[in-house]
């Protein structure tokens, strides 16, 4: 079933649509949707289990994808630039393959439409096990996020996720269950074949530092995004938007014009 997505709406112009990814939500693009706005007509958007959107248990990239395009139909947007990042941008990959005719153009940051071989179960799990109900300030759960996550910026991420509830307690607004459950969905990728190939303008954008899009990942964007090009940002990781701002906007920018 389509879930209707949290979203903010910024400026005026053609619309632009921006998908975050795992873990994350739409207050992550602020700053670059504030100044694509200048432009464009920005969608930020929370992808369902995440920010402000509904929960369900069902979470594979063709689901994501239908929620995506009921956003664009709904809304009369397509067809339009998607943006993506990780998981957000390997559901706008689907979208573009299934739906090619609201997709004006793509750009997918730091991820490729293959199978990881990470995991992030330790972070789920970390979260999940603890008893949020002995939790009175944000203070007692960061040390148990740090004992699984070395990288600060990586803490303050998952943290992010910790909100405070209505009788003075704390929540995830995340959906753990449901990452659990789909966590080979989420690192995987359908399988789709040549003849769904997404023919239009695209661009993978990747962290120098990241290994998301290796060299070995890059004959299959070519298969299914022939007409792709790839480059990198320097000093840069996985999370891209957040190591360099400035250089993925002003990528952005020149992408979109």
């Amino acid at each position: 079933m389509n879930i209707n997505l949290a979203y903010t709406k910024l400026g005026t112009g053609t619309p632009v649509l921006i998908l975050h990814g795992l873990f994350g939500c739409r207050r992550n693009w602020a700053g670059i949707a504030k100044s694509l706005a200048n432009t464009h007509q920005v969608f930020t958007l929370d992808m369902r289990n995440h920010g402000e959107s509904r929960h369900s248990l069902e979470m594979t990239y063709p689901d994501m994808a239908a929620d995506i395009t009921h956003f664009i139909e709904q809304h009369k947007l397509g067809p339009c630039p998607v943006i993506g990042h990780s998981m957000g941008g390997k559901a706008s990959m689907v979208l573009a393959l299934t739906r090619p005719e609201l997709v004006e153009r793509l750009l997918i940051l730091d991820i490729a439409p293959v199978t990881y071989d990470h995991d992030y179960s330790d972070y789920v799990n970390t979260m999940k096990d603890i008893n949020l109900s002995q939790v009175s300030k944000r203070g007692d759960v960061e040390p148990i996020i740090a004992s699984v996550v070395d990288n600060p910026a990586t803490q303050a991420f998952l943290m992010q996720n910790l909100v405070p509830t209505e009788q003075g307690g704390y929540r995830w607004r995340v959906n753990l269950d449901a990452f659990r459950v789909n966590m080979p969905n989420i690192l995987g990728f359908p399988e789709i074949s040549d003849q769904n190939a997404y023919t239009a303008k695209t661009l993978f954008l990747g962290g120098r530092q990241s290994d998301y899009i290796a060299a070995p990942y890059q004959s299959e964007i070519k298969r299914l995004f022939p007409a792709a090009d790839v480059d990198f940002i320097d000093d840069a990781g996985h999370w891209v938007h957040a190591d360099q701002p400035q250089a993925v906007l002003a990528r952005f920018q020149a992408f979109l014009k």
